[in-house]
């Protein structure tokens, strides 16, 4: 894509005036106190005139010079396009300058002269010869500054340019990996309506097909937000459990204690469900008489922690060392990505009545409505 560059804005234009404006009177206020101090008399208030509108012409070359500098940048020394441009353009605004202070000494005569013993073309001559290394320092010293500023603009768009593309990548992988949880949670439950088919419970299949349709559908709508409130996440998982209760009718007992305060907090989209999912095919399912999902949420020391509880078989020894699912591989990927290390995600077991039973999941992210 190639850059537009067109004259310097308004504001810019500001600042050109107004520090030329401030090198003219430093420079006429240094000539008219050091000639008076050592006694010389000349017209102060013309010499004083003359020595700050001189500098009128550098001020209208600098954007001349910004616009050159972007065109040849002065990072190539063994360009000769570079070097003659810029000669070039030094050596014309040399020349405008001292025709410009020349004409100025000529017509309102600042120093007092009482004679004329040289013309204008031999004054002018004059003033460029004996002016070509201030140019030549004042040329340069603009070039550099404005390369230096352009340089830090260039910076601040490629590092506002490289965050937007990485927000747009990290929004990409958030939406791949979630699309990679619906088809799964999608999958399993057409399983689980085969199942029942295959039991001859075909009236259960069409109300959990009907509750999954309608599942589905809510999720969809909403699939372009990575994180919503907490009440609507708790009504995607009451919805998914719904659809369960459909197979397992009351062997799947749900307890619920989100207090009201929170359901305001933000989590990631679909957090809950694969969680849930795992308790239902892990937990539940395990078990011939079902078995208990408890979900609760709290807020501690600015984190919101979520936890859902199974009491169905315990994880294995060497659970650790097992591949994970793809519900919790992508769970933990999404909140890498949306909160870097800002995150915890736990699997325990828990301890009832003093024997070992039941799963905890809890996931804990930074809190905020």
């Amino acid at each position: 894509m190639q850059e537009n560059h067109t004259d310097p804005h308004p504001a810019r234009w500001i600042w050109i005036a107004s520090l030329w404006l401030a090198f003219g009177l430093v420079d006429a206020m240094q000539t008219v106190f050091v000639m008076r101090s050592e006694g010389m008399h000349h017209a102060w208030g013309v010499l004083f005139f003359t020595s700050v509108v001189a500098w009128v012409v550098w001020a209208l070359a600098t954007p001349l010079i910004m616009r050159l500098g972007r065109r040849f940048p002065p990072i190539k020394p063994r360009s000769i396009m570079m070097w003659l441009s810029h000669l070039a353009a030094c050596a014309v605004i040399g020349l405008t300058f001292s025709a410009w202070t020349s004409a100025l000494d000529f017509l309102l005569n600042p120093y007092a002269y009482t004679s004329r013993s040289h013309a204008f073309v031999h004054l002018w001559f004059n003033t460029f010869y004996n002016g070509i290394l201030s140019s030549l320092l004042l040329y340069s010293v603009v070039l550099a500054v404005n390369y230096v500023l352009e340089s830090r603009t260039r910076l601040a768009h490629q590092q506002t340019e490289t965050a937007r593309l990485n927000e747009q990548l990290s929004k990409a992988q958030l939406d791949a990996l979630r699309r990679q949880i619906e088809p799964h949670f999608l999958f399993n439950t057409l399983n689980a309506v085969t199942g029942l088919v295959r039991e001859g419970r075909n009236e259960t299949a069409v109300s959990m097909i009907a509750e999954l349709s309608d599942f589905m559908r809510r999720v969809l709508s909403d699939s372009n937000r990575q994180e919503v409130p907490l009440g609507e996440e708790m009504e995607f998982t009451q919805r998914y459990l719904e659809i369960q209760k459909v197979r397992f009718a009351e062997r799947l007992q749900l307890s619920v204690d989100v207090p009201d305060e929170l359901l305001l907090a933000q989590v990631p989209s679909l957090i809950l469900q694969p969680i849930v999912e795992n308790a239902v095919k892990h937990g539940i399912a395990k078990r011939a008489h079902g078995g208990q999902i408890r979900i609760a949420a709290f807020r501690s020391n600015g984190a919101l922690t979520v936890r859902v509880y199974n009491d169905g078989p315990s994880l294995p020894a060497n659970w650790e060392a097992l591949q994970p699912g793809i519900g919790i591989a992508n769970m933990r990927t999404r909140l890498r990505s949306l909160y870097g290390d800002a995150f915890a995600l736990r699997l325990e077991n828990r301890e009832t009545g003093g024997e070992s039973g039941g799963v905890e999941v809890s996931v804990s992210v930074p809190f905020k409505e």
